[in-house]
This record gives structure tokens, sequence and C-alpha cells, in this order.
């Protein structure tokens, strides 16, 4: 039986930990956790009150909880030492600790680590986004933390936590919603999709309303913005004097490097055309065999 999220945890933990000892952790965890994970009382371990991840299903608890009654805990926790009474913090299984807490658990099994808090930010970052446990509010709110008290660039967000700019400059583009709107999506009944759709309408919460009362797909949100916008005499996601959005310039760098070519991106709410230049035949033939080969 393999590790959870052995491969998902992204360069930053790695970096971190080791790559050797990340493996060599895990691996043993299977066969010998107590070999070398400390046994911690549950009541001296608490949580980050910087977590990305902020809503947690009772469903979902429940379950695990259930599990761990009948097998116990197989992944130790990642924790930090707090320097105060003999304390730690959850770095990364937080999700673990409260299953374990309504298991009826009195210790878990743990690894200690000396962290700072930039390192403990981007580890749970890592470890929810990489097996899609994070919202796209909290996930948006992490970088947003990321940048705003530990100096990272979009660039440095997007290298430690193993996105593209293009994703990381999407996300938090969504924390530019109204908060009911926001609100919405946390509660799932909006997807990141539908809300990067109505981001830039003059009344997002409007636009939300009938996406959710209509059942309506991504597309069709996309076009209650080009409606709404036609409506209001706007273009959508178009800054003013019809410079582009920093998420299209972003895409446009992203892909002429990997295309080696010029690339113009010309949206219009949504549609749009994806322009390509070349000099040469030959740079045209590398271009026809990558798509193709794609």
């Amino acid at each position: 039986m393999a590790i959870e999220g052995r491969r998902g945890l992204g360069r930053g933990l790695s970096a971190l930990l080791g790559e050797s000892e990340v493996a060599a952790a895990l691996d043993a965890a299977v066969t010998a956790p107590q070999a070398w994970a400390f046994e911690v009382p549950i009541e001296m371990i608490r949580r980050n009150a910087d977590q990305p991840r902020k809503i947690f299903a009772d469903e979902d608890i429940e379950q695990l909880a259930a599990s761990i009654r009948e097998k116990g805990i197989i992944q130790p926790l990642l924790v930090r030492p707090t320097g105060i009474g003999g304390e730690y913090e959850i770095v990364a299984g937080e999700r673990r600790w409260r299953a374990a807490q309504r298991a009826g658990l009195r210790e878990l099994p743990v690894v200690i680590r000396q962290l700072g808090d930039a390192e403990v930010l981007e580890i749970a970052i890592i470890e929810n986004v990489q097996r899609v446990d994070l919202n796209p509010i909290e996930e948006a709110l992490g970088y947003k933390a990321l940048m705003e008290r530990f100096g990272r660039t979009q660039d440095g967000v997007a290298e430690v936590v193993g996105k593209s700019r293009p994703h990381v400059a999407n996300a938090l583009r969504l924390l530019s919603l109204p908060e009911a709107v926001k609100g919405y999506v946390l509660q799932g009944q909006l997807s990141a999709g539908h809300a990067r759709a109505i981001a830039s309408a003059s009344d997002p919460m409007a636009l939300a309303r009938r996406v959710i009362d209509g059942g309506l797909t991504v597309r069709d949100a996309e076009a209650l913005a080009r409606m709404s916008a036609a409506a209001a005499g706007k273009k959508p996601r178009a800054a003013s004097g019809g410079r582009k959005d920093a998420d299209t310039l972003a895409l446009e760098t992203d892909l002429a490097e990997s295309l080696g070519l010029h690339v113009e991106i010309l949206d219009k709410g949504g549609a749009g055309e994806v322009r390509v230049k070349y000099a040469t035949l030959e740079q045209l033939d590398e271009l026809v065999r990558r798509l193709g080969r794609a």
C-alpha cells in the first residue's frame, strides 16, 4: 500500500526535507512508523492558524475517523515545536488530527521538524493543492499570503507549489470578487470556472445568482458576462485603453517561452484568437511538428 501523496508534495517539500529523506520517511511509515515517528499526546498538538484549508466536511472527517478506529494512523503528521510548554503545531495533517480526536485517540505519530513560517505555509499549500483538497478561494488566499507576508512573486509561488504562473494569476483573480460571491465558491455552489467568468462583470453578484439558480454551465456564465458587458458598454477582462490584462500577458509570455516564437492572444469576452508568428519555414515546420505531437 502506497502512502498518499508521495509524489504530490512538489519541489518545495523535497527541498526542505531532502528528496531521499522524504521518500525514506514515507516508505518507512508503511512498515515501521514507530522506528522514526514520535508518539505525542494529542492534547499537545494544536492546529496552525495559517492553515490555508478552512473548510473540513463533517462527513469526510467521520469517514476518516472510522478508518482510524479500525486501522489507526498510517501516515504520521508533520509538526514543528512551538516553544511553548512542549506543544507542537501542525504543518501537514490537520484532517488526520481532527479525525483522530473524533476516533478517541490519545496519542498521534508525528515527524518533528524545525521550520520557518514561510516554509510551513508553503508545505500546507503544497499538501492541499496537490491533493486537490483546497477550495479555489482557500488556494488563492494561500497564494496571497505567500506573496504579501513572505515577499513571494507570482513566479515564485508558481515554482514552489508546482503550478503555472497563469494558474496562480487566475486563482488570485477570484479574490477580487464580492465577499458574497466568494462565499458561494467556498460553499461549492460556484466553481472556479464560473467565478472567473463573471469576475469582471459590473454586477458579479447578480450573475452569480443567475448561474446558481439556473444551474448554468461555465460557458453559459461566460455568455452572461459578455451580454452584461455589452449592455454596460464594456469589454470584459480588458483594462482601460484596450490594454491586455495581467493574465493574458502572462499566458502570452509562457506560450512564447515554450514555443520559442512570438505569441499574441486576442481575447474578446472569452472568445478570440491565438496568433503565433514565425520568421522561417524551419520555425513553421517545428511548430507543426510540436502541434502534431501534442
